[in-house]
């Protein structure tokens, strides 16, 4: 089975786009408007750029209007945005936060959780959340789409402050992840749960490759 998705309809009931680039880490991003009102949403499409500094992004597609997310414009306004660990116990208020809620509602509160303050960010980060991070915004690419849904917003942010909760730590300095339980999207309605780990070792990889690979500080 093939077909090119610009010009050819979908042989399958089910698009596999966005199933195959597979399982996505959730960036549940908090702002907060110029205004001053908190904003709370999840995004499927998150990553990790780069470590020296640490960079991050995230992309957004405008409503079905073609209105741009309050994530895009309140990270714009004051030059921040935070990402919060979604996690499967947190998986109800995650996506309760994916409902597009009218401009000035609290998503924190609709999702029953609670605001904890930043250090650098003026906005506030998921309390129970086991880590979160304190991003200074960089800039944001635009990127036309088809249709007005289809564009899309790619946010750059520089993490400036790391948080992590002291009890998902393991004895030896490392985030205990099956014991979180991250959260990651599948496509479709379909999600998943990071509750199995295993190492591997790139064979050569030594001295300041080896240590990026492995996480040294």
């Amino acid at each position: 089975m093939h077909y090119a998705p610009g010009t050819e309809p979908c042989p399958l009931p089910f698009s596999p786009f966005k199933s195959c680039t597979v399982p996505r880490p959730i960036g549940w991003i908090s702002t907060i408007s110029k205004t001053g009102r908190p904003n709370l949403a999840p995004y499927s499409q998150w990553q990790n750029l780069s470590f020296d500094p640490p960079m991050v992004m995230f992309a957004a597609n405008p409503y079905s209007d073609g209105r741009r997310k309050h994530t895009v414009i309140n990270a714009e306004d004051t030059g921040w945005f935070v990402w919060n660990m979604a996690t499967y116990a947190l998986r109800e208020a995650v996506n309760i936060s994916a409902m597009e809620w009218p401009e000035g509602v609290d998503e924190f509160e609709k999702a029953g959780v609670t605001h904890a303050p930043c250090i650098d960010a003026p906005g506030p980060r998921v309390a129970e959340s086991p880590a979160q991070f304190e991003c200074r915004f960089h800039s944001t690419h635009r990127l036309r789409g088809n249709s007005a849904h289809g564009g899309v917003d790619v946010v750059y942010g520089e993490v400036v402050r790391i948080h992590v909760a002291d009890h998902v730590l393991t004895a030896e300095g490392k985030l205990d992840i099956a014991a979180i339980r991250p959260l990651a999207r599948l496509g479709y309605y379909d999600y998943t749960t990071v509750t199995e780990v295993f190492e591997m070792r790139i064979p050569g990889a030594s001295g300041m490759a080896a240590a990026g690979l492995e996480g040294k500080a």
